[in-house]
């Protein structure tokens, strides 16, 4: 695939054929966000204001009615319209609106072992494991926001059999659409909603065909992420050809549902390929969720190419209103890795998922006629119909006239010549096109069987996926091995062995090639990724609406199926949030965020350092503060916490821009490095520079810690005081760290940390640093 979670943000012109002089410039959905509705006031007196304003851009009351899009009445004051740039410029330029940006496509959304794996990772065993998801009550009472593609409500992991009452503060409903009734909610899916306003504006009506114009899910994706934040423990369930056999559970199984469709099929061949999702209709279901009472939001979509600034950012202004009512918010970090400056979702009051593995493998060997055996993975049920070996070719020596030379051995649809490959294994690269559809092009070329090769880029990272046809997939080590051996053998050949599901691979975690890299480009001085969790090879359940390739001419259908991306480790995230949530219910967001930031591991299995798919040390910039930790996030000693306001004065200095009129910039705006969050970063270091930092006892009583610093390359540190005494818990002391560069090299990123222990706590910060 052409990458693990293929969900694709695309820019958005709506036009509108206009027969009138006044309707001479194209027209386009525009947000205009006013930030926090003032006082009590009902949705007909906001809708009121909301007309007043288009009225004053429009050349009638009609034309103002019709153009309004979505209103926003909850926690979000703004609405979405058709505007023209000059009415989009005019209304920017009222003293009432924060911004006015259009409503873009440039979003698209981005378990049987991995819960069990994060467990064991921090040396949990049986009855210790249950004792934390008891003691949390496996969050019952919390409710979890998926904004994704919808669910598909029929799954197993879905049933609320044994829930008790709905929690009292739900307040939202359960909208019905194609193949979608009230019925479909229930204790565990307490809400279903979809959004597709903005989308439509753009396309035109939903194509019905291949969507459900409801919350029902045709895609896959948000099933998947559904139940790994909050899935009942379903067991004896597995993957397409009983791989990654065993129990289902998400992290927070009795926690309770509540889905917002936002994301849809891009119209053309294969359109549930690639999904987008519109500013406009993630701004409503942002407004919605906060106002229906979720406690957590899991957002496994992000953007890409430029990362728009945070006031023109539907997802960073959605999360800052539900950062204001506590509501924790966990978003993808993207899937454009191992390029650097990649992350998306980058505003402090939401947490951004990188993505690692697990210590699970799917391995089938492949032995080459030299008598070479290679690991490969793969979870591709079909196997070859003899055990004698097969001709083996390069896809590059055997495509068609006219392949051009840079794509050759990717097999692209239609690039092969099937006299040169027919009943042979073929060797296809990663690169451009999807990676399911490289074996769709080998069977249509009448091949016997693929062995897909990874580029130098991915590294030994293997996302496997259930070809039709028989197949494996190998690292890019041992695809170069298998190309020479092709060159210099007379006659190459080979054969694939069946796959088999294997448990304890070491080093776990590793950092997926895939998963989006800092640093962030919006705001260089706020370290993004936050943290890393599980998305490498996930099974959870899925659409049956969908086949496990989503290949248009695939016709399988599975209940439960393995996926890959970022968008599968920022459930993992979420469910997290929810267990804290539930265990400190008077936690604000930012504690939580804070909790499991500084707990999180830096080490892998093996009891050394994370790695990236290369096998090289990685680094904050990859991993953020490291992998996350349930059962010590319960636990952390100390927080960092921040309040809404902190946000608005950190916009005030990162992007120039107040984000609530009724909270005015001052004249001078503390450094965004000052912003009180989990790890530092500083960006252009020009001698030196001092930030400061509040931690909160949360621990059970007095407390005395004392900080250790770890020095980033070149660049000394100093904190000050080196022991911070609490006399009871929620008391709250403050220190600085001083940054002084020495002898770095300029422009390049180096790391450190600083860690306060009071013997019982370990509370590590990563520290991060380019030197101008």
């Amino acid at each position: 695939m052409r990458g693990p979670s293929p969900y694709l943000v695309l820019p958005v012109f709506f036009l509108i054929f206009c027969f009138t002089a006044s309707c001479s410039e194209q027209r386009r959905v525009y947000i205009v966000y006013l930030g926090q509705h003032k006082g009590l006031r009902t949705g007909q007196e906001i809708l009121e204001d909301h007309h007043s304003l288009l009225r004053s851009v429009k050349n009638s009351e009609e034309e103002a009615l019709n153009s309004l899009v979505y209103s926003y009445k909850h926690s979000i004051n703004g609405f979405a319209a058709l505007l023209t740039e000059e009415e989009a410029a005019k209304l920017s330029a009222m003293e009432e609106v924060v911004s006015a940006f259009p409503g873009e496509a440039r979003w698209s959304p981005h378990t049987t072992r991995s819960w069990e794996f994060i467990m064991q990772e921090e040396g949990l065993r049986g009855w210790e494991m249950e004792w934390m998801t008891s003691k949390a009550k496996l969050g019952k009472e919390v409710i979890v926001g998926v904004v994704d593609s919808g669910v598909w409500p029929e799954s197993q992991s879905f049933s609320d059999a044994g829930m008790g009452p709905i929690p009292e503060r739900w307040k939202g409903i359960c909208e019905e659409g194609d193949a979608f009734e009230s019925l479909n909610c229930n204790k565990k899916i307490i809400g279903a909603r979809y959004y597709l306003k903005g989308y439509e504006a753009y396309y035109g009506s939903l194509n019905r065909t291949y969507a459900y114009r409801s919350p029902r899910d045709h895609d896959g994706h948000g099933t998947h992420t559904a139940s790994t934040v909050a899935g009942r423990v379903v067991p004896g369930v597995s993957a397409l050809g009983g791989f990654a056999r065993g129990t289902a559970a998400g992290g927070v199984p009795l926690a309770r549902l509540a889905i917002y469709k936002v994301c849809w099929p891009i119209p053309g061949p294969n359109p549930n390929i690639e999904n987008t999702c519109f500013d406009a209709d993630m701004l409503a279901a942002f407004d919605d969720a906060i106002g229906d009472g979720v406690h957590v939001l899991s957002v496994s979509i992000g953007a890409t190419g430029v990362p728009p600034k945070y006031s023109n950012d539907g997802i960073a202004i959605g999360a800052l209103h539900a950062a204001k009512h506590d509501i924790v918010v966990a978003c993808s970090a993207g899937n454009d890795g191992p390029v650097p400056a990649t992350v998306s979702n980058l505003a402090p009051w939401m947490i951004t998922v990188g993505a690692s593995s697990i210590d699970r493998a799917f391995d089938s060997l492949v032995l080459l006629g030299n008598g070479v055996t290679i690991k490969g993975q793969t979870v591709t049920p079909s196997v070859l119909k003899s055990s004698e070996f097969y001709p083996l070719v390069y896809a590059g020596d055997a495509v068609v006239p006219g392949t051009p030379g840079n794509v050759s051995g990717q097999c692209l649809p239609n690039s092969l010549d099937a006299k040169k490959v027919r009943g042979k294994i073929v060797v296809c690269l990663r690169g451009s096109g999807l990676r399911v559809a490289k074996g769709l092009e080998v069977k249509r070329a009448g091949g016997a069987a693929i062995i897909l090769g990874n580029a130098e880029a991915n590294g030994n990272e293997i996302p496997v996926d259930a070809h039709v046809l028989p197949g494996t997939a190998v690292s890019s080590d041992d695809a170069i091995a298998i190309l020479k051996y092709i060159e210099a053998a007379r006659r190459p050949s080979a054969k694939i062995g069946s796959a088999r599901t294997v448990l304890g691979v070491t080093p776990a975690p590793v950092m997926a090639a895939f998963s989006s890299r800092g640093p962030n480009r919006v705001e260089p001085n706020i370290l993004k990724p936050d943290i890393t969790a599980p998305g490498l090879n996930i099974l959870a359940a899925w659409s049956e609406s969908s086949s496990p390739t989503k290949l248009e001419d695939d016709h399988r259908s599975v209940k439960y199926n393995l996926y890959s991306g970022t968008s599968m480790s920022c459930p993992h995230v979420s469910a997290v949030a929810a267990l804290l949530k539930s265990l400190h219910p008077y936690w604000s967001s930012a504690a939580i965020r804070s909790a499991m930031m500084t707990t999180a591991t830096v080490v892998n299995t093996r009891g050394g350092p994370l790695t990236d798919a290369a096998g090289q040390a990685a680094g904050p910039l990859e991993f953020g503060s490291g992998h996350v930790r349930p059962n010590h996030a319960s636990d952390p000693g100390l927080v960092y916490d921040a309040s809404y306001e902190d946000y608005l004065l950190f916009a005030c200095s990162s992007i120039g821009a107040q984000m609530d009129p009724s909270f005015p910039c001052p004249e001078t705006s503390p450094s965004p490095s000052d912003l009180n969050y989990p790890s530092i970063a500083v960006s252009d270091l020009n001698g030196s520079v001092t930030v400061r930092r509040t931690v909160t006892n949360v621990g059970r009583g007095p407390a005395r810690y004392r900080v250790t610093v770890t020095e980033p390359t070149g660049v000394s540190v100093r904190i000050s005081p080196g022991v911070l005494s609490f006399k009871r818990v929620g008391q709250k002391k403050s220190f600085t760290v001083t940054l002084k560069a020495r002898d770095t090299p300029s422009k390049v990123y180096v790391a450190g940390s600083y860690t306060w222990s009071d013997g019982a706590h370990v509370v590590r910060s990563p520290i991060v640093v380019s030197v101008a």
